[in-house]
């Protein structure tokens, strides 16, 4: 069932993620728009926006949802020894605005455009000032080479995109953001939609069901602590 949303309520508020169309896998509803509020109360609701160009805003639940549990990250004996070979840090918040500016620029293999559009980037940066989104940066020496950037509410890290501009850099990202998302006690780090790469480092496909309550449990908590970190070395998190 897509349910078309209403620009003048005021509690912007979303129908029940179980309503969501099974084809396409997710789909739940249709325009809003992306104020703080709206994407507030969609993550807290286990929904996310992801839409092209030319397409109103749709709104997605799908079923099941790709989720990384924190100390489930896959972390191979290859890209360990690339973490100790190579002059990597990492580093939280210092370049929010260029990491999405990066997610929608930097093409991946199986993306053929993006959806990371200016009004998704307004929209993000606001909650990033409003201290709701944060960014992870990869740096080899004084390069920008890989990062990501995602929502955080309670102890639920909601991924939205990464990108790469040298081999493995946004699974440094990824591998540094749950050893951070473990030592804070983190629920679950949200992938959204399963893909090989995501499994191959350790993500689980879940029950809409079950993520829901997941969701229901991580927002039971609060999450208080800095997320702004200038740049570490990679290397002291595998020691």
């Amino acid at each position: 069932m897509l349910i078309s949303l209403n620009t003048t309520d005021a509690d912007c508020r979303f129908p029940n993620p179980e309503l969501a169309e099974s084809e396409p896998n997710g789909l739940l509803a249709i325009g809003g728009d992306l104020s703080p509020q709206r994407l507030l109360n969609a993550y807290r609701s286990g929904i996310f926006p992801w839409f092209s160009a030319g397409q109103p805003i749709l709104w997605w639940s799908p079923d099941p949802r790709a989720l990384l549990f924190p100390d489930h990250f896959h972390c191979s004996r290859r890209l360990r020894r690339r973490m100790r070979q190579a002059n990597w840090s990492y580093s939280y918040d210092q370049q929010f605005d260029q990491v999405i500016h990066l997610c929608a620029t930097v093409m991946r293999d199986e993306a053929n455009g993006t959806w990371i559009l200016p009004a998704m980037q307004r929209a993000y940066s606001r909650l990033h000032r409003m201290g709701h989104a944060h960014s992870i940066e990869i740096w080899l020496g004084d390069e920008l080479v890989g990062g990501l950037y995602g929502v955080v509410l309670g102890k639920a890290f909601y991924g939205e995109s990464m990108f790469s501009l040298m081999t493995d850099a946004s699974k440094i990202a990824l591998f540094a953001l749950t050893q951070r998302l473990h030592t804070w006690n983190f629920h679950f780090l949200d992938c959204q939609m399963m893909t090989a790469h995501l499994h191959s480092l350790g993500a689980e496909a879940v029950p809409r069901s079950r993520f829901l309550r997941y969701n229901r449990e991580a927002q039971l908590w609060r999450h208080d602590d800095d997320w702004a970190l200038t740049a570490r070395p990679v290397r002291e998190l595998l020691a």
